[in-house]
């Protein structure tokens, strides 16, 4: 499942790309660290992915923008959002933006990775 992630933290997106390769069976396409980059290449690259995992706060901009322009996405495309920001509040806006799924980055870890087989399987993916 390509896909692509939308994350300032270099450490966070090292270890969460080294995890969602070897245990949910996701290949990284690419990631960016802020909200205009990630933007235009979900946007610009359409064709290119399956899945987007974003973070709210990000270097410059908002990963609710990064949201917004994913919302003409392809049916088959997934778009969840991975914050520390994960309130009732947050999750409400972020499914307001039609997100798939929102998951705490210090306590849905797992969750994000049975996400993750969980689209794969659907594919038809092992």
């Amino acid at each position: 499942m390509r896909t692509y992630i939308v994350e300032d933290n270099p450490t966070i997106r090292e270890n969460l790309i080294g995890t969602l390769e070897e245990l949910a069976g996701v290949e990284t396409v690419g990631f960016s660290e802020t909200e205009q980059q990630g933007s235009e290449w979900l946007q610009d690259h359409s064709a290119n992915w399956d899945l987007a995992i974003v973070d709210l706060f990000l270097k410059q901009g908002s990963g609710l923008g990064v949201i917004e322009a994913c919302r003409q996405r392809a049916p088959g495309q997934r778009v969840v959002v991975l914050t520390n920001y994960a309130t009732p509040d947050i999750r409400n806006r972020c499914h307001q933006l039609g997100v798939d799924a929102v998951f705490d980055k210090s306590t849905d870890i797992d969750a994000l990775i049975d996400f993750c087989i969980g689209l794969n399987d659907a594919r038809g993916v092992n």
